[in-house]
This record gives structure tokens, sequence and C-alpha cells, in this order.
């Protein structure tokens, strides 16, 4: 029979519908600020913590909706805007070392529905408020850097193997390293002996008055994998400051081939945003030259293979040159006391950096080494490729005295207090930075700018459905209202569907994706109505035209909307930010307006029109 579902299809197109209205229920319920108080690796949240945050808030005479110790989080949920400010305020002045406050808000979603996984839609930048920073990693530093690890890694590779060489430099206009040699024969062995061993570089060799010289160069797939690596280290790092520090729902991601969004949702200071983030630096270690008299150094009298440093309070240490590791093999460092209750540092290495270290060591037992803190900072000029240019700032940040062999496993003593050993683990944990990097960008969005972005959006929005409501009722009467109910439809199932995928963000270019989406919905269903006219004029019956009405018109509607899927794909794939937000919400409610539009209007007529050879007028 035409135009005739079986129940089976009924009861599918209910279930759809009613499961992602239950996941749209969520943005039914209003967020309360709040305040969430959480520890880094070296502190732990316990119930005398949330004693002592409930303490706190009574001295201020803050009277909370809730407290609660979940997930090793505490999270204080509070009536006001103004409450949550003066809450986090107190707590993070008040509640010590090894604690990190943050703001948030917490959705007040019933446990019924959170039991199911349930919540409501993420919020962008642009709608929720917070800070916008855009980060450029220097990739010549990162590449000299590579360099410099080229040279180490090379002399300690042909001292092991008695291969003697005159000198060895990083190449002023090359990728690479320059070494050279007494005679083409020794030249010719440390060929033989390094070019299997490091793939990815080109080797040439020159001669010029008697001297020998080999370019170890990277080719232009190992400088473009250098380039990605010093990236993709750079964004993990920057994800684990973010984390440590306890930021509610943050962004961190690429952008282009040297940049990188950082978006930091409920912080409104600028300043409080760039602590948070932590010192855009690196950490090495370094041997302390112990055979140079201070004196001669501050005279300018300094072996080449040394360099004159100052500690942070001004005392100056003379430091060698070579580089036992650098931050990036550090995997973990807790801040603790020792047997004799001073601050220290206790650090944990990979592998690689055990070996190093462990080799480093074995022969060094009883002299200092040094944590060195380097910081690049801003010049405000251009280098000639358009580039921001840094400058290099180095502080000794600490001075120990190697006492064991050490392995992947050691500690860092000497530090000040517990502040400051809590800081440095913090700084090592997290990791140091490939390359440098600096904010070219920055942006504060205050909440009442993103609740007028949501005002107007939500404005745009309702009154776009209702013009498409009004003008379809109008125009194809009973059939409008179908097409209406079927519209308001697709924007739940957009809704539950967008709470529903972890990591979706609403942002406002997503509030105009869903606004077009309305648009497209309603045109399948013009076309298809237009389509049953025609089919009508034609003289055909009632249940024929509605049944080729649908058919003849899906080819038109199905092309149209996967053109515009695919450009919504290629958005998300090459987009950034806010061009991704507009093309999730395209690309699903193109999904959802296909299958409320088609099938969801063709249920319902079929519901109220199929199978009856009564009916000789249709109300269209």
């Amino acid at each position: 029979m035409l135009n005739k579902y079986p129940l089976w299809k009924y009861l599918l197109l209910g279930f759809i519908v009613l499961f992602t209205l239950v996941y749209a229920a969520p943005n039914l319920y209003a967020e309360d600020p709040a305040v969430q108080v959480s520890a880094t690796r070296g502190a732990k949240v316990e119930l005398s913590t949330l004693d002592k945050v409930q303490d706190i808030l009574k001295q201020v005479n803050i009277s909370p909706k809730s407290t609660a110790l979940e997930n090793g989080q505490i999270l204080v949920r509070l009536s006001s805007s103004e409450d949550q400010l003066i809450a986090r305020e107190t707590i993070s002045a008040q509640i010590g070392d090894g604690f990190v406050t943050a703001l948030n808000l917490a959705p007040s979603t019933p446990a019924w529905l959170e039991a199911i996984g349930g919540g409501p839609l993420k919020l962008g930048l642009d709608l929720r408020g917070g800070v916008h920073f855009l980060m450029e990693v220097d990739m010549d530093e990162a590449i000299s850097k590579e360099q410099d690890q080229m040279v180490q890694d090379l002399r300690a590779e042909l001292r092991e193997q008695k291969i003697r060489f005159r000198g060895i430099e990083k190449a002023s206009t090359e990728t690479g390293v320059i070494l050279r040699f007494t005679s083409q024969k020794i030249l010719d062995s440390a060929i033989d002996y390094l070019k299997p061993i490091n793939p990815g570089f080109v080797f040439s060799e020159k001669e010029n008055n008697g001297a020998f010289y080999l370019t170890i160069s990277m080719t232009e797939e190992k400088l473009k994998s250098a380039k990605e690596d010093a990236l993709q280290q750079n964004l993990s790092i920057l994800r684990n400051r973010v984390n440590e520090l306890g930021v509610a729902e943050p962004l961190v991601q690429r952008q282009g081939v040297d940049r990188i969004v950082v978006e930091l949702p409920g912080i409104q200071d600028t300043a409080r945003a760039k602590e948070i983030l932590g010192a855009t630096a690196t950490l090495e270690f370094h041997p302390v030259d112990s055979d140079t008299d201070l004196s001669d150094a501050l005279a300018g009298r300094i072996p080449a293979s040394s360099v004159l440093y100052k500690e942070r309070d001004g005392t100056p240490v003379v430091i060698k040159k070579k580089i036992i590791l650098t931050g990036n093999h550090i995997v973990d460092a807790q801040s603790s006391a020792d047997e004799y209750g001073r601050a220290q540092v206790n650090i944990s290495l990979d592998s690689k950096g055990g070996s190093k270290m462990s080799r480093f060591t074995k022969d060094n037992i009883g002299k200092p080494m040094a944590t060195l803190f380097i910081e690049y900072l801003p010049t405000g000029k251009k280098k000639a490729n358009g580039k921001s240019e840094t400058k290099k700032r180095i502080e000794v940040a600490n001075v120990a005295t190697i006492q064991a062999q050490l392995g992947r496993s050691f500690r860092i003593t000497g530090l000040d207090n517990t502040a400051e050993a809590h800081n440095l683990a913090l700084l090592l944990r997290a990791g140091a930075l490939t390359a440098p990097i600096q904010i070219v960008e920055e942006r504060t969005i205050g909440p009442s700018l993103g609740q007028q972005n949501i005002d107007n959006g939500m404005k745009a929005m309702i009154y776009g459905l209702l013009a498409v409501v009004i003008f379809m009722f109008i125009y194809y009467r009973k059939f409008g209202a179908v097409a209406n109910t079927a519209l308001i439809l697709n924007l739940v199932m957009i809704v539950g569907l967008m709470s529903m995928i972890p990591g979706a963000t609403l942002t406002l270019p997503g509030i105009a994706g869903i606004v077009l989406t309305i648009g497209m919905a309603v045109d399948a269903n013009v076309l298809i109505f237009e389509r049953i006219r025609e089919e009508l004029h034609a003289g055909k019956s009632v249940q024929r035209a509605i049944n080729e009405g649908y058919a003849n018109a899906f080819s038109t509607i199905a092309d149209a909307n996967i053109t515009t899927f695919i450009t919504a794909v290629i958005l998300f794939a090459v987009g950034t930010g806010s061009i991704k937000g507009f093309a999730v919400t395209l690309a699903i409610g193109i999904l959802t307006s296909m299958f409320t539009s088609i099938f969801g209007t063709r249920a319902i007529v079929n519901a109220l029109w199929g199978g009856r050879n009564d009916i000789k007028k249709l109300s269209i």
C-alpha cells in the first residue's frame, strides 16, 4: 500500500527523536557559577581540604549552594558571579601551596541524566568569556637547538670511535654542522662511520688551504620533521601546563605551521592567564666550571668552553657550555622535604635522559651541577622574514652538588623554601618548551560580552525560526505545520548531538551554522511540497502525488546536501577555531535536516494521510 510505514519504522523514528531529546534536555538547566579547587602532584585534596575551604568561605560571609569533593577535586557552587570572583580570590590566597583555584561553570544537570552521560553544550570562548592567546613558535631557534644537539652528538660519536677532528661548529648558512679534519683519510673514515647512523642528512666535503671540511646538513624532509616535532612537543607541553593549573575546559590547538592557539574560558585577567601558562622557557642542566677563578671570570677572562651567568639573587656562576641534558627528558617532578626538612625536588627521567645523566655523574661525583632557566622575551622588533624577534635571558635556577652516580631518578637540593621547590617542580613536570614561544596576539572576552553574544545569537535563531514557521504555515497550510514540526525536531536533534559529541563546542559562528541549517531544512520540504503540487496539477491521485513527490525530490535534495556536507568537511579539515565551530554545526545540521525533512515529515504525512483512498484534496 502506498504511503504506509510499518510499525517498526515509526518505533525506530520515535526512538531516535526521544534519544536526542533526552541528551538535549540538560541544556534546559542553568549552570551555576563555581570555583574548582584541585591539587598538583605534590599535594592531595582530602576531606580536611574541604573543611578548610568551607571555613575560608565563612570568613567572607559567602554561603555556597553546595561544596563537594569528587574525583580528587573540590567543587563549590555559588549563587552569583560576584560571589564566585570573591571566593576564588580568597581561597587562592589562603588555601596554601600545592593547590590550584580555577573559575568554572558547573552544570546543574539531574543525577539521572549525568548517569547516562548527559550534559549541556560546551560553549566557546566567544560565548562564555575568557582569554585568547595566539602564540608563535620560533622555528629558527628550534633548528638552532637541533644544530647544537648535532654538535654534541657528533663530538661524542667521533670521540667514542677515536676519530680525530680539529673542530666542529654550527653551519651559519646551512641547517647543519661543519667538521674540520687534518687529512682526507680521516675525513673518509668519519663519513664511513657517520653516514649509516645518521639518516636524513646530506654529507658534502671540500678542501681549503690544506684543511678538509665535512658539512652535514638536514634534508628538506628532516628539516620539515624537526619543525613539526617542535610544534607538536610545544603543544603537548602547553597542554600539560594548563592542565596542571586546573583551568576548566581549556583549548590548546595548532594553527598553521608555527602557531598555537590557547583559550582559557572563565579567565578575565590577561596577566593572570599568562601566569597560568607559566614561563615560556626551556631548562638545561650544565656542569659548573669550578676550575675557573670567579674574579678572573668577572674580569672577562673566561675559557672558550665556559660562560658566566648569574643566579636569581645576582650571584655570578661560571657554567660550562656542555649540556648534560635538557628538560625534554623529564617525565615527572615532585616537590618534597629531605631528611633535614629542607626543600627539594625529586626528578624522574626517561630512559635516554637517564643514560645521559648516569654517564655524566659517574665521573663527576662531588662536583656541582647547575640548572639553567632560559627565557625568550619579545623585543618588539621584526626579523627579515617578518617573524617577531626575541632576546634570550638566562639565569641559574639552582646549583646542586652531585652526591652519587645518578640514573633515571635524582633530586635537586639547595632550594630556598617549599614554595620555590613547588614552582620548580611544576615547571619541570609540565615540561620545557622545545623551542621559544611568544604571544603575538591576545584578547580578553568578558562574561557580559559572551552573554550578549548568546542573546544576540538566540534572537537571530528565534526570529529566523518564527519567520520560516509563519511562512510555511500560511503558504502550505497543514503540510506547512508538518514541516514546522520537523523543523523544531531538527533543532532538538542538533542540540542533542552537539551535547553528546566529546569535544564539540558551540561558538558564535556555530550558531550561524544552526541558523543556516534551518533554511536548508525548509528548502528540502519546499522542494517536496512543490513536487506534490505538480503531481496533483497533473491529475494524479493524492496517494500517488505524495509518493512521487517524495521519491522524485529526493535526488535533488541529496545532491544539494551532499555537496554542502563535503564543503563542511573541508572547512573542518583546513579551518581553525571559529571556522571549525561553524563546520561542525553545519555538518550536523545537514544530517539532521535530511533526516527530519525527508524521513521525519514522510512519517507524519503517512500517519495522517497515507493509505486513505477517500482523500480527494490535500491542504497544501
